[in-house]
């Protein structure tokens, strides 16, 4: 009887970390996608939490928030789209911290011997194709069109502009050689073999990039939600944003 009642309580203990696990949806912006991967591996290890990923454009995050799809956490790559979840009452502003920064730069195929030294140079006649993320509506696209519009060049540029479903697919293009150049963040540009910087937008020049991140209000796992806000919040998070590019803003 005692050993039936010690294994029992074996199993009890090897599975009572499994029943108190949380599943917390995290929808975030394409661009966060390698570092909230390894961030995950580190966390789910420590936390017995699993991190369930809805990765893609902010916009069409947004949308599908606004829309009822399950979700914990929003990790967006630009305030306007928190703000508007936020008008809505879908967040909980309690919890709401703008994150990360970051930096827009032109990207070439890595072979290829196009120079680009200034906005101007996206008007010449070598680049016949330009890749954005879709400049109506995802922020990596909404921070180019800006950039451009600064310098009065983006009716110069936009009817060589090839909207993308978001900036990773940007990339995408550069990398395939479907078009000549490509603007995405600096942190995308870093994790291709493919393509190679061939300018830098100054952050003089650029409209200022900001990821807010913030709890959902229908949250099903708002506690766990909010120890993995926490965690974002913390050094070792920290180290591995600054490690893929990312600038912190706190």
């Amino acid at each position: 009887m005692k050993a039936v009642l010690k294994t029992i309580l074996a199993l009890a203990l090897l599975l009572a970390p499994s029943l108190q696990a949380a599943e917390i949806n995290v929808f975030a912006a394409a661009s966060l996608t390698d570092s909230l991967k390894e961030i995950a591996a580190r966390y789910e290890k420590q936390s017995g939490d699993k991190l369930v990923f809805n990765l893609g454009a902010s916009s069409t995050l947004a949308r599908q928030i606004e829309a009822g799809a399950p979700v914990d956490i929003f990790f967006s790559a630009d305030e306007a789209k928190m703000d508007g979840l936020e008008k809505k009452g879908l967040i909980d502003v309690a919890t709401r911290k703008s994150r990360l920064g970051n930096a827009l730069v032109i990207v070439v195929a890595s072979d290829s011997v196009l120079k680009i030294d200034s906005a101007y140079a996206l008007t010449n006649a070598a680049v016949q194709k330009l890749a954005l993320a879709d400049p109506q509506a995802v922020p990596a696209g909404v921070y180019a069109k800006q950039w451009l519009e600064s310098f009065h060049l983006w009716s110069a540029i936009e009817p060589k502009v090839v909207p993308t479903e978001n900036v990773r697919a940007a990339l995408a293009a550069v990398e395939s050689g479907n078009v000549e150049a490509g603007v995405v963040y600096k942190t995308d540009a870093g994790i291709s073999k493919k393509v190679k910087v061939a300018y830098e937008v100054p952050v003089k020049d650029a409209p200022k990039i900001s990821y807010p991140v913030a709890l959902v209000k229908e949250s099903q796992q708002a506690e766990a939600a909010k120890k993995f806000l926490n965690y974002l919040d913390s050094k070792d998070a920290g180290d591995i944003f600054k490690k893929f590019g990312f600038v912190l803003l706190d």
